[in-house]
C-alpha cells in the first residue's frame, strides 16, 4: 500500500523537482501540493496555498523545502495529522531545530542539509575513518558553482562534524567556486607517508529530490523519532 505524499514548497526549485520525480516511487501517492501565496496548478493533484492548511486532504508524509517563516505551521500540521515529516528547509533558528526534537516524540521526523544518499554514506565512512585514524590530519575540500555564496558549504560542515564525532583534530576547510559545478566534496585523511581520499561528486541536482522522496517513502512507515538519512538506507 502506498503512502500519501504532501509536497510543501511546491513552487521552488526543489519542489518542482519533487513533483516531477514523485512518480518514480511506487511507494508514494502524490496527495497534494502547497506553495506560499498562490496554490500551484498541477494536473490531477490538489493545490493549496499557505493559508489553506486546514483544507488539506489526508496525507501520511510531508516533504518540506520551503522557507523558515513557513516551517512552523507545516510542522504543526503534521503533528496534528500524525504524519511523518521530511524537511530540507535551511536557515532554521535554534528554537525551530529544538521543535523538531520535541515533536519527534509524536511523529517520525527527518531534517537534513543534504539529501544525497551518497553523501549520507560518505559521512558514515568519514566518521568511521576518524575513529580508526584519530591522529591523522583531516582536510575537506568542497567545490560548487560560481553563484553559491556560503563557504564552506553546509555539506562540508556536516562532513566535518562527522569527523569530529569519530574523534581527533578539527578538520581544515577549503572552498572553490567555479563554473556550473553541482557539488563535489573531498575528505582527506593524511598520515606519515600515506593518505586516504574519500570523494563524492554530484552531477545532477535531481539526486537531492530523489533522496528526499526515498526518505519519505521509508519514514512514512517508521515509528515516532528523530532520524538521519543514513538510518533510512539500512
Amino acid at each position: 500500500m502506498s503512502s500519501r505524499l504532501l509536497i510543501h514548497g511546491a513552487s521552488g526549485r526543489m519542489g518542482q523537482a519533487l513533483l516531477r520525480l514523485a512518480g518514480e516511487f511506487s511507494q508514494l501517492e502524490l496527495a497534494a501540493a502547497i506553495a506560499g501565496r498562490q496554490a500551484p496548478q498541477i494536473e490531477g493533484v490538489p493545490g493549496f496555498n499557505a493559508a489553506q492548511l486546514g483544507e488539506l486532504p489526508p496525507f501520511d508524509v510531508c516533504v518540506d523545502f520551503s522557507l523558515p517563516d513557513a516551517f512552523d505551521s507545516i510542522l504543526a500540521c503534521c503533528v496534528e495529522r500524525g504524519a511523518a515529516f521530511v524537511s530540507g528547509t535551511t536557515g532554521l533558528d535554534a528554537a525551530q531545530m529544538a521543535r523538531l526534537n520535541a515533536v519527534a516524540e509524536h511523529i517520525p521526523v527527518l531534517w537534513a542539509p543534504n539529501f544525497s544518499l551518497g553523501v549520507a554514506v560518505l559521512a558514515d565512512l568519514v566518521r568511521r575513518a576518524a575513529q580508526m585514524l584519530p591522529d591523522w590530519q583531516r582536510d575537506i575540500v568542497e567545490s560548487h558553482h560560481i553563484h553559491k555564496l556560503d563557504a564552506p558549504s553546509g555539506t562540508a560542515l556536516a562532513l566535518g562534524r562527522a569527523a569530529l564525532e569519530g574523534g581527533g583534530p578539527e578538520p581544515n576547510y577549503a572552498s572553490l567556486r567555479a563554473g556550473d559545478i553541482v557539488g563535489e566534496h573531498l575528505v582527506q585523511f593524511t598520515g606519515t607517508g600515506e593518505r586516504i581520499e574519500l570523494n563524492h561528486r554530484a552531477t545532477n541536482r535531481d539526486i537531492f529530490a530523489r533522496g528526499a522522496l526515498h526518505c519519505a517513502a521509508v519514514l512514512a512507515r517508521r515509528d515516532a523519532g528523530r532520524y538521519a538519512v543514513i538510518e533510512l538506507l539500512c
